[in-house]
C-alpha cells in the first residue's frame, strides 16, 4: 500500500514513520509513506500558503492553487483516494479502516488555520474524515492515527494474525480483558479459566468478557454487532449481574 501525505509540517512525520511496528512495515517495503510539503507547491517567492478570509472574520484560511498543485502532480500518473482530515468528515471507524486499507494508494491532506478555501474540498477531495466532534490545530495527528490504524490490517506488519483479529471493533465489540504475570497482584488474581489450558472455556470467556465490556462501556455498539442466542443470552445474565437494564434488539 502507497500513502502520500501533503502538510506544511512535514517534519512531524520523520519520527513517527521509523517507529516500532509501522517502522518494520516501511522498511520491509509492506507499507510505502511519502510526506510532501504543500510549501514545495506554491509559485511566490514566500511560498505563501494562507490568506485573510473574504468576509472578514478571525483567523486565516488555507489558498487553493498550491492544494490543487499538489493534488494533480502526486496523481498525476497513479490515481489516489484524496482524503482530507477534518472535523467536518465522516468518523473514523473500523468499517472505514477497512474500506481504506483496500484502496492500493491514499493521499491524505492535513489541513492548517481555519480551513481550506471550499474550492479544494469541491475539487479534488474524495473524501473527508475526522476523528471525532473536536478540532485539533491541523490534519497531522489525524493522518498519523488513520495511517497507524490503515497499516494494522497490512498483512504482515503485525506479527501475530490473532492480535488484529482480536482487536476491538473487529465484530462490532470491544476487546475482551487480558492478563499477564504476576498471578496475584494486591489480592486480583488472574480468572481461574486462563490458567485452565482448556481452550473452548478460554474462548466462551473471552467472547462473555467482551459483551461485557461492550455493555458496560459502548453499548451503543450493541445495536449494529454481529450477535448470535447466546450472546444474546449472556448479554441479559451480564446485564443482571452488573445491575444494568437489559439490551434492546
Amino acid at each position: 500500500m502507497h500513502v502520500d501525505i501533503v502538510t506544511i509540517f512535514p517534519e512531524l512525520f520523520a519520527p513517527f514513520l521509523v517507529t516500532s511496528l509501522l517502522g518494520r512495515a516501511v522498511e520491509e517495503g509492506r507499507l510505502a509513506v511519502e510526506v510532501h510539503d504543500l510549501r514545495d507547491f506554491t509559485e511566490d517567492r514566500h511560498r505563501v500558503v494562507d490568506d485573510e478570509p473574504y468576509g472578514g472574520g478571525g483567523g486565516m484560511v488555507m489558498i487553493a492553487p498550491p492544494w490543487l498543485a499538489a493534488v494533480r502532480e502526486l496523481t498525476a500518473e497513479t490515481p489516489a483516494w484524496r482524503v482530507l482530515l477534518s472535523p467536518q468528515g465522516a468518523r473514523l471507524d473500523e468499517a472505514k479502516v477497512l474500506d481504506l486499507v483496500a484502496r492500493p494508494r491514499l493521499l491524505l491532506l492535513c489541513g492548517r488555520y481555519e480551513g481550506l478555501d471550499e474550492r479544494v474540498h469541491r475539487s479534488v477531495v474524495d473524501e473527508e474524515i475526522s476523528l471525532g466532534d473536536y478540532v485539533l490545530s491541523g490534519g497531522e495527528l489525524p493522518a498519523m492515527v488513520l495511517v497507524e490504524a490503515v497499516s494494522r490490517k497490512i498483512p504482515g506488519v503485525v506479527g501475530l494474525p490473532e492480535s488484529v483479529e482480536n482487536d476491538s471493533f473487529r465484530d462490532g465489540l470491544l476487546d475482551h480483558p487480558h492478563y499477564t504475570r504476576p498471578r496475584e497482584l494486591e489480592g486480583a488474581e488472574v480468572p481461574e479459566v486462563l490458567l485452565s489450558g482448556h481452550h473452548a472455556k478460554i474462548e466462551q470467556w473471552r467472547r462473555r468478557e467482551s459483551l461485557r465490556a461492550t455493555l458496560c462501556k459502548r453499548p451503543d455498539l450493541l445495536a449494529s454487532a454481529e450477535l448470535d442466542a447466546t450472546d444474546r443470552k449472556w448479554l441479559e445474565e451480564i446485564a443482571r449481574e452488573e445491575g444494568l437494564e437489559p439490551a434492546e434488539d
